[in-house]
């Protein structure tokens, strides 16, 4: 979904809006193919609050080296602070 969301903002920037969107939803559709058995298999095991704290923390753990590797952006301590909230809700979330 990074690339789906974001990708376009650096290959596409040329194209019009219309052609990122047909691109970016056809990227998105394959990982729906994924995402929705996946969360029907995991809310087996996890609540859907636990559920929707891993997409986060996964997220987060992939949205973070796109941003600096393939859209060059500068690492700030911005993503660490995002990173310990994301661990206390983790935390919260998976106490018994």
């Amino acid at each position: 979904m990074t690339f789906a969301w974001y990708g376009h903002l650096k290959e596409l920037r040329e194209k019009p809006w219309l052609v990122a969107v047909l691109v970016s939803w056809s990227v998105a559709f394959f990982e729906y193919l994924v995402q929705v058995p996946a969360n029907r298999l995991g809310n087996q095991v996890f609540s859907l609050g636990q559920l929707k704290i891993l997409q986060e923390v996964i997220t987060l753990s992939v949205f973070v080296p796109f941003a600096v590797f393939y859209m060059k952006e500068k690492l700030t301590w911005n993503y660490l602070g995002a990173a310990c909230c994301l661990a206390g809700a983790v935390f919260f979330m998976f106490r018994k």
